[in-house]
């Protein structure tokens, strides 16, 4: 009789705990969970292009072993929950995606950066001080770190301003 009561406490606790699993999204209140999976792992430019047809796009080029880049992993969490279905928050790992960080000309990292559009084949930029351009240098964030947060924010409400006005000027057309 006593092996089957501590059986049966043993039992109503491993449900308990697996009922209050914080890493089960069923179970989570937190963001935790949804938070991983909305940072995209960009492989390839056809990732970044078809995120352009629905929303401005913010790609932070890093590597595993960068310590600055690591920081930046919540200030990513934390603005792909914030903008999410508003903007695209994606990361490229210049280690995995050499060619990519190739494209884009990277030469510290980490290096960050809101696309807007593609205008002739290439890719329009947001600048800090809301101007377009067409050259990633004059809108692009080196070395920025987690302090950046609200910065990296006023870049992406830029955007989307910018994509307000040019959704508005392709309905009058």
């Amino acid at each position: 009789m006593k092996k089957s009561v501590i059986l049966l406490i043993l039992l109503v606790l491993v449900l308990f705990t697996a009922g209050c699993d914080e890493k089960n999204p069923k179970n989570s209140t937190s963001s935790e969970a949804n938070t991983e999976k909305s940072v995209v792992a960009i492989t390839q430019l056809e990732q970044v292009n078809t995120s352009l047809q629905k929303t401005p796009v913010f790609v932070k080029i890093g590597s595993r072993w960068c310590p600055e880049c690591r920081s930046l992993k919540p200030v990513l969490d934390n603005l792909a929950v914030e903008y999410q279905g508003k903007a695209t928050i994606a990361a490229i790992d210049a280690d995995k995606n050499p060619e990519l960080a190739e494209y884009f000309e990277v030469e510290f990292i980490p290096d960050s950066f809101v696309i807007v559009g593609i205008e002739n084949g290439t890719y329009v930029y947001m600048q800090e001080n809301g101007n377009l351009s067409a050259d990633r240098y004059k809108a692009r964030f080196v070395g920025r770190n987690d302090t950046d947060e609200e910065m990296f924010k006023k870049v992406l409400d830029l955007a989307l301003v910018q994509q307000e006005k040019t959704d508005a000027n392709e309905t009058k057309r």
